[in-house]
């Protein structure tokens, strides 16, 4: 048996708005309380740490993350926030210089930025690269440049829906492009993203990720590599989800929880294959549906049938459309209660209607939601409204809205699009672009902990507890600890002490986010900052 007593701090826990300190025992929360009464633990604990004021919350659940890229977009060159195109290919050819990788590896570019607005060309690419096969993939994820070399290392591309000669290439032709770099790259390189994605997760104070696997994003393997890994090592849990029409049987042959994920009905606004029902505001599309609602029906019954939770990825309004017409006619079949039970979930559910949330909230889906879209892309001059148009894109990522139609939410990053960041997360869903969809920042903190575990059907984590997992964080907070009620119509009494309103990080606009120190997962260390505790 290991003990663990932790003292001196704020612990958030709901038995006890005035806990400071709480116990550990053979990975399960023991015991909460107060400092004078934790020395009864402390003689038989195996290690005691002195908090120093610092705050203890449930870990962090990211419940969509794409473990393997992001690992591999830790050793890209990082085009995020590059002021122009010329200044994304200098990087680049300052990286080819660098790197021994069989591919050049980019990722994170975003062409609406850049005063030139547009993408590399092919050739751009291959001069910067020296001739190298190289793959550059884009913020969303759903689209990339290639070089002629890693082209000519997979041939296929060029007849596939979605290649463009300059090099650009997306749908069909993104997904085989993916499929080429697995096989360029060596499986000991899928086994070194993954811990490296998974180490970063644990630094920021992460305890579980849904590893959200797909034919077109990562081969089967990499979920056999992440249990390994966390079979020999304190990692955050991995909870995996295989998105494959029809596959229910590899799911269950992976251990997933649901064959579900990215399972796409869609595509993506930045690459502009979302599919919408009247055309982008800035092109001459629609975007692209890939599946319609009798699949999905067929797929949500065999997943019920199966005990599997069943999941898709969609964005775009006329997805959304699709998918929840899927969903009822399901119901229809085997009857409301089954699908509720099942536990159901959509992935992004960006573009929703009020009507359409209805139904999600009465078949009990989960909405595994990325606040950090609306606050790196949300507003009225950003990606979304240059796409879509102001009307459209501001009520997107309807956070409040969901919940009001009695939605599940969980948060996640949707890692590499957006970083491991849960607090930045918890404080993108509170100061919503939107005023309107602004919810609690306990509300974001509980859709980003707790509502990870549910979105997974396990409800016995992501709070702190008597008898509860204890996968827990320990923080250094900059700020004050309070109660934050962005939206004014919030009742005042819940800010206020009396209510005993468990206290969270000041997570306003511009103030610095809390760091991780300490990360347990099922009572043992996976993250701890040197020198940190003692």
């Amino acid at each position: 048996m290991t003990r663990i007593l932790l003292r001196g701090g704020y612990v958030h826990t709901p038995a006890d708005p005035h806990a400071t300190a709480l116990c550990v025992e053979d990975g399960t929360i023991v015991w909460t309380g107060d400092d004078d009464a934790s020395v009864h633990f402390a003689d038989n604990a195996d290690r005691i740490v002195e908090l120093d004021g610092r705050l203890v919350t449930p870990a962090f659940v990211d419940a969509h993350a794409h473990l393997a890229q992001t690992g591999f977009a830790a050793v890209s060159v990082d085009l995020t926030g590059v002021a122009s195109l010329h200044e994304a290919l200098d990087a680049l050819a300052a990286h080819t210089r660098a790197t021994s990788s069989p591919v050049v590896l980019g990722q994170g570019w975003d062409e609406t930025l850049w005063p030139e607005q547009r993408p590399f060309t092919r050739e751009e690419v291959d001069r910067a690269t020296d001739g190298r096969p190289a793959y550059l993939g884009r913020v969303d994820v759903h689209s990339a440049v290639v070089s002629t070399a890693f082209l000519d290392a997979c041939p296929e591309m060029v007849h596939a829906e979605g290649y463009d000669a300059s090099g650009l290439v997306s749908r069909d032709a993104h997904h085989l492009a993916r499929e080429g770099l697995f096989r360029l790259l060596p499986p000991s390189a899928r086994e070194d993203a993954i811990l490296r994605a998974l180490q970063d997760a644990a630094r920021h104070g992460i305890g579980m990720v849904h590893e959200l696997g797909a034919p077109h994003i990562c081969p089967p393997e990499d979920l056999q590599i992440s249990a390994a890994l966390t079979a020999r090592a304190t990692l955050p849990e991995v909870v995996g989800y295989w998105g494959e029409l029809g596959a229910v049987d590899t799911a269950v042959a992976l251990g997933c929880a649901g064959n579900a994920g990215d399972l796409c009905m869609d595509g993506s606004v930045g690459s502009r294959t979302s599919a919408l029902h009247a055309p982008y505001a800035d092109a001459e599309t629609s975007g692209h549906l890939y599946l319609d609602a009798g699949q999905v029906t067929e797929h949500v019954v065999a997943c019920t049938r199966a005990g599997l939770q069943s999941g898709f990825h969609v964005i775009g309004d006329r997805a959304v459309a699709e998918v929840v017409a899927g969903l009822r006619a399901a119901a229809e079949l085997l009857g409301a209660p089954a699908i509720v039970q099942a536990r159901h979930r959509l992935e992004h559910v960006e573009m929703a209607s009020p009507a359409e949330m209805a139904v999600l909230g009465e078949l009990g889906v989960t909405a595994s939601m990325q606040p950090m879209f609306d606050g790196y892309w949300g507003g009225t001059d950003s990606l979304y409204a240059q796409r879509l148009g102001a009307e459209r894109a501001l009520p997107m990522n309807a956070f409040a809205s969901m919940n009001r139609a009695g939605v599940a939410l969980a948060f996640g990053s949707d890692t590499p699009v957006t970083p491991f960041e849960p607090w930045g997360a918890v404080r993108a869903a509170a100061w919503h672009h939107t005023d309107t969809e602004r919810i609690t920042v306990r509300a974001a903190f509980n859709a980003h902990t707790r509502g990870g575990w549910r979105a997974a059907r396990r409800d016995e984590g992501g709070v702190i507890a008597l008898g509860a997992p204890a996968s827990i964080a320990v923080w250094d907070v900059p700020g004050s600890l309070t109660v934050q009620t962005p939206d004014s119509r919030v009742a005042a009494w819940s800010t206020d002490p009396r209510a005993g309103v468990p206290q969270l990080p000041d997570l306003a606009p511009d103030t610095e986010l809390p760091a991780c120190v300490l990360t347990l997962v099922a009572g043992e260390i996976a993250y701890e900052h040197e020198g940190a505790l003692t």
